[in-house]
């Protein structure tokens, strides 16, 4: 009995202990959050709210992100994508480009005290210093320049600080990854002699190469020339989520190798291989549709409700098992984020907009990261390589 008693006391006091550093963690972890420097490398919100007429500088009831939930997410730096659909902007995309910028543009002017423009590490700096949240641009999808290299040259002088080099179509120019999975084994033609003359000016001008997107044969030629640390900007491990749009385990090593920096994406899709197969389940569970009219995954989960969502959505564990991966393969100062919040439907349980940061950075500390392991995740490490492709 007497053994008993005191396996019952240490078992007690072990519980205790446990809630008490539950305690310390739940308090320590959002004061270790507003510390560091958080940056987003990627956000949609120009296409899906800005553009729009959405007032961001408020708080909206749609989409992932405005400025009260980047201030409760402690966001410091958010890179806005500039985005337009490779098919349906054939013609004007470079005028799309300039009239979301200008749209941008209006919300810094309505929000001074709040948010403004960084072209550069020493602006970062400075605007973060002031107390406001750093905006910073990044172009997703090279038909924006329209093969014209003094369009990237503008693009950058109104302060694009990356160019993703396809979206999910090929251009004369550059392969894109979503069009190899269409060739049956044919890898597609990478960059042309233009391209290349594109990536050489981008790196002249400190502007980075994104590879989100980028075809394998493209992702090898811009390893290949490029003599400056490249970015992927929103993409995981192919190894854990076998999808066109993340890096398998070859891509990774020359990444590492380049230097280079990888954005986790939060997409439930590029996160999780059950998660296509959920929505499914799900849907034909709860709504008559005509057999024969088939709907892709987005609209599937567009018709489903916020609990059916809630069942299908990657658990938050997907995306700790990505940055454990990329960590893995690739070295803790290679990897960043890149959330495409307002750019996906589906977001992970837990993370489910621009406020809810903190709760990856309280997951990362319950997985054994250390503050520093995690201040270069959350943002030193894309700040690096934005250094390190400056104009000296």
């Amino acid at each position: 009995m007497k053994t008993l008693s005191f396996s019952l006391i240490a078992c007690c006091l072990s519980l205790l202990t446990a809630k008490a550093q539950d305690r310390n963690l739940s308090k320590d972890y959002k004061k270790i959050h507003e510390e560091l420097l958080l940056i987003d490398g990627h956000n949609d919100v120009i296409i899906e709210s800005i553009l729009p007429g959405l007032d961001i500088g408020k708080r909206i009831k749609s989409g992932h992100t405005d400025l009260p939930r980047l201030k409760e997410g402690s966001v410091d730096v958010q890179v806005f994508a500039v985005w337009s659909d490779d098919k349906k902007w054939k013609k004007n995309a470079f005028k799309h480009a300039n009239d979301q910028l200008d749209a941008l543009e209006k919300l810094l002017q309505n929000n001074p005290d709040k948010i403004e423009l960084a072209k550069s590490s020493a602006d970062i700096e400075r605007i973060h210093q002031a107390g406001k949240i750093v905006a910073l641009i990044g172009i997703e999808g090279g038909n924006m320049i329209e093969e014209k290299i003094e369009n990237l040259d503008k693009l950058y002088d109104r302060g694009a600080r990356y160019l993703t080099l396809t979206w999910n179509y090929n251009l004369p120019w550059v392969t894109a990854a979503a069009e190899e999975v269409k060739t049956k084994g044919d890898k597609g033609k990478g960059l042309s002699e233009h391209g290349r003359a594109i990536i050489k000016r981008m790196n002249e001008l400190g502007m980075m190469v994104d590879l989100s997107h980028a075809g394998k044969k493209t992702f090898y030629d811009v390893m290949e020339i490029s003599s400056k640390p490249v970015l992927v900007s929103h993409s995981n491990a192919a190894a854990l989520t076998p999808h066109y749009r993340n890096l398998d385990d070859q891509q990774l090593a020359a990444l590492k190798k380049n230097g280079g920096v990888i954005g986790v994406n939060f997409y439930s899709e590029f996160l999780d291989s059950g998660y296509k197969s959920r929505v499914e389940k799900v849907f034909k569970k709860n709504h008559q549709v005509d057999p024969a009219k088939k709907l892709s995954l987005d609209k599937m989960y567009a018709q489903l409700t916020k609990k059916q969502r809630q069942q299908v959505d990657a658990p938050m564990e997907m995306v700790l098992k990505h940055i454990d991966y990329l960590v893995s393969k690739v070295g803790i100062d290679h990897v960043a984020i890149g959330s495409d919040f307002d750019g996906i439907n589906s977001a992970p349980i837990g993370l489910e907009d621009v406020s809810k940061f903190p709760n990856l950075t309280k997951a990362l500390l319950e997985r054994g990261y250390n503050k520093a392991d995690i201040a270069k995740i959350m943002g030193l490490n894309f700040l690096r390589i934005l250094k390190e492709n400056e104009r000296k």
